[in-house]
């Protein structure tokens, strides 16, 4: 099978409890510490890439996150899904094969822009056309963004996800949902659903989130923050020692 075969094969028959986990690398070396860890693919967080090369998160230049996506995909050998934002003004034709440049065989799509939803039947006819452009050499993950930008009603996030499925996503992403509505937006939702996990022991695990209907999870820049933190208690030791 051709990566992006493997990856998809990867969100396939998952079972209660058995969601897909995938780390979210921010350059060549944490990518290449996942997957030598054993994870069959990975997926990048753009507020993680966004940090490690000084920039804001949502302000990082779309050449350089293309760039860094790149590097990544270079270092391993396991499939790698792309978080491209909102698509950085990109048309579809372009935005897919920029994205294919990289070797990424997938990515993730917000449906905000700037703090603000988008119209979802506007961005339902974008994701079409991103479909139809990348045919099936990638794999699109279309995050919903209700939860985060306020919008509680569980049926909000299943109206857009509906119209994104129809539209050509592989799968969707309702970023930001609270763990006691995950079992409903399952019911509601066709197709694989990715959960944001967290790494601080305070949420559900992976196998948690799995029990609730997750198909697979990520961990946006979790990963990245978590390294940045124990940086920096090593420095501050390592100070504290001269």
């Amino acid at each position: 099978m051709s990566q992006v075969e493997t990856f998809r094969a990867l969100h396939r028959g998952r079972l209660p409890g058995d969601p897909l986990v995938l780390p979210g690398p921010w350059d060549a070396v944490s990518a290449r510490v996942c997957a030598e860890a054993g994870f069959p693919a990975l997926a990048t967080p753009s507020a993680g890439i966004a940090a490690s090369l000084g920039h804001e998160d949502g302000s990082t230049p779309a050449g350089a996150m293309f760039a860094a996506v790149a590097r990544i995909v270079r270092a391993v050998d396991v499939p790698v899904s792309a978080d491209v934002e909102d698509g950085y003004g990109l048309a579809p034709r372009e935005l897919v094969e920029r994205l294919l440049e990289t070797g990424a065989v997938g990515c993730n799509l917000e449906d905000s822009h700037q703090g603000v939803l988008k119209d979802p039947r506007e961005h339902a006819d974008w994701l079409a056309e991103v479909r139809a452009a990348a045919g099936d050499q990638l794999f699109v993950n279309a995050r919903v963004d209700t939860f985060i930008r306020g919008e509680a009603d569980p049926g909000r996030a299943i109206e857009r996800a509906a119209l994104y499925v129809a539209a050509g996503a592989d799968c969707v992403y309702p970023i930001g949902a609270p763990a006691g509505v995950l079992p409903l937006l399952r019911s509601g939702v066709q197709g694989p659903v990715n959960v944001h996990g967290t790494l601080d022991g305070k949420g559900p695990s992976p196998t948690e989130l799995g029990e609730l209907g997750a198909t697979r999870v990520t961990f946006g820049p979790g990963l990245q923050r978590r390294a940045a933190l124990a940086l920096r208690r090593t420095a501050d030791e390592l100070y504290r020692r001269r």
